[in-house]
């Protein structure tokens, strides 16, 4: 991991971009994070354009400040000025005319948009964390917050280091997805916005029912894609305080 700025912001928060081989990221931790006190950390997901997203998620690490929490995005595999797939380019272009069209998006463009993702992102997220967990002001436990909601869900399965997960059900989710989440037994805290118009209701009901975590909670509010309401928000803050601190 190579550290290219810092910035310390208004409220003490410290803002460093960094770089993993070809991966670039940004890294938030508290004014109080130190080696002689280290703080538990959250990884953020996001749908990929980390300039594009980085006002909104460096609001939201912010408030994982205030509660005593690190935080860190990294881009997505074929976002931003990261190398592109032209078959993740097709598949977005076929599952988007097909949600134009207003009829059911297949199977197999989900699959080809979702799963080659999924296989990508899932091990650069390991390795980040490998990295950021070496860093002394960074000592765990460590969440998992937002979308690519099928991402969140293999990084559950196979990253034991991750203890609780928030995650947003705001995207299409392979039916091979679904049955990993059986195998899901984290604390959970799912946010479903009823009316996402670029999301399949049902299928996230379904991963919803699939998980095999003991706790679970689904936190389902009316409204578009963008129209999380700010309470949301501080139900999942309230989440990963309970179960990272």
């Amino acid at each position: 991991m190579h550290f290219t700025s810092e910035r310390r912001l208004d409220d003490g928060v410290l803002e460093r971009e960094f770089t993993l081989g070809e991966i670039p990221g940004i890294l938030w931790t508290p004014e109080a994070a130190s080696a002689s006190t280290p703080v538990p950390l959250i990884l953020m997901g996001h749908p990929g354009g980390l300039a594009r997203m980085r006002p909104r998620l460096t609001t939201r690490a912010r408030h994982s400040a205030k509660d005593g929490f690190a935080a860190a995005a990294i881009e997505l595999p074929g976002s931003g000025d990261r190398p592109r797939s032209t078959g993740a380019e097709q598949a977005r272009a076929d599952l988007q005319a097909a949600v134009r069209a207003g009829g059911p998006v297949d199977d197999e463009i989900v699959d080809r948009l979702v799963l080659p993702l999924v296989d990508k992102a899932v091990p650069e997220w390991q390795a980040t964390l490998d990295a950021l967990l070496a860093l002394p002001e960074i000592g765990g436990p460590v969440g998992f917050s937002g979308g690519v909601i099928s991402i969140g869900v293999r990084l559950a399965v196979v990253e034991p280091r991750i203890a609780a997960a928030a995650l947003f059900a705001g995207s299409f989710v392979p039916r091979s997805i679904i049955e990993e989440a059986r195998q899901v037994t984290i604390p959970l805290h799912v946010l479903l916005q009823w009316d996402d118009e670029g999301n399949d209701r049902q299928a996230a009901l379904d991963l919803f029912d699939a998980f095999g975590s003991k706790e679970k909670m689904l936190n389902a509010n009316m409204g578009g894609h963008t129209g999380v309401p700010h309470y949301a928000g501080d139900a999942a803050a309230q989440f990963f305080t309970r179960h990272l601190k």
